[in-house]
């Protein structure tokens, strides 16, 4: 009797690194391409949130795709006497590539938050950026200035999200509001979340609210408000990269901008191109599948990475 074909989620192996345990996605290459690819997650993810981008991916090489500390259910920084600082993820970030591909070279795809692990990583090693053969931002910033809101709005976030970190509200938050009555019947309908999941229908919807709830009881809460608090004051456009970048833009983002997100882009790298999603919100929703992630990449980015590396 012939085995069962194996998930994407059968590919997600213990990932144990600088004292701090997680879990990492290998999706072996499915077709003639052999490139290596290197998948950074953004804000408020896990693994699973994102198989279906994996799936579109490994047409083109072979995909790995880690936790990060403190996000998709991997330990925090914290257990190791760490800050969550961009920098600290950074360095967990190059530590892991120069495990994972020795002197390889590898291409970066990075969504969002996760590019902004991305370019800090390049800026602080460039060993690694000259083995890194294509950078692509999946909606990646740079600077404060990319998100679209006013500045006092952003002062008052950040302050407010600094004190949701401290320890004993983190604690009060997790165990009494991370609920489903909670995130159904309070988030779900908080104007920033009916614009994430503008691509829900009514059918998916508990669906998608239960997804929302592994979400938000895997990513460990300090980590999230104090990595949220600090794109209330980030400048990643203080050092250059010498790699051009691909960036790939949604029409209809709520959190960027995406005119100012260009502007800082050539600033730090040597070229910049740049690709538009038909995506109705900063990303798909947290229960899009293969074919519903498709749409972050445009077919300008799947002929670059259908070229050899």
């Amino acid at each position: 009797m012939p085995k069962p074909a194996k998930s994407s989620a059968d590919y997600i192996l213990p990932l144990d690194m600088n004292g701090l345990k997680g879990r990492m996605l290998r999706l072996p290459a499915r077709g003639k391409h052999r490139r290596e690819i290197l998948l950074i997650y953004g804000h408020h993810a896990m693994l699973e949130r994102w198989l279906g981008l994996a799936e579109n991916l490994n047409s083109y090489g072979n995909v790995t795709m880690p936790d990060l500390p403190g996000f998709g259910g991997m330990e925090n920084f914290h257990k190791v006497g760490t800050k969550p600082t961009i920098d600290a993820f950074a360095d967990y970030l190059a530590a892991f590539a120069k495990l994972r591909y020795r002197r390889s070279r590898f291409t970066i795809i990075a969504v969002s938050y996760g590019f902004v692990v991305a370019t800090r990583m390049l800026q602080r090693y460039p060993d690694i950026a000259k083995r890194t053969d294509a950078l692509i931002s999946l909606v990646g910033l740079m600077h404060t200035d990319d998100l679209d809101f006013e500045p006092l709005t952003k002062k008052a976030f950040r302050g407010f999200a600094r004190v949701l970190a401290t320890r004993p509200v983190a604690l009060l938050i997790r165990y009494l509001f991370l609920n489903k009555f909670v995130l159904k019947h309070i988030y779900a309908k908080m104007p920033n979340s009916r614009r994430r999941m503008i691509e829900v229908t009514p059918d998916e919807f508990d669906r998608s609210m239960d997804f929302e709830v592994r979400l938000w009881q895997a990513n460990d809460v300090r980590t999230h408000w104090l990595t949220s608090a600090q794109l209330m004051k980030l400048d990643n456009c203080r050092q250059p990269v010498p790699l051009p970048v691909i960036h790939v833009a949604s029409a209809n983002d709520h959190y960027l901008n995406n005119i100012v997100v260009e502007q800082h882009m050539r600033q730090v790298f040597s070229d910049y191109r740049r690709f538009t999603t038909r995506s109705k919100a900063h990303v798909p929703s947290v229960i899009a599948d293969k074919k519903a992630m498709g749409v972050l990449l445009p077919a300008g980015v799947r002929r670059i990475l259908s070229r050899k590396s």
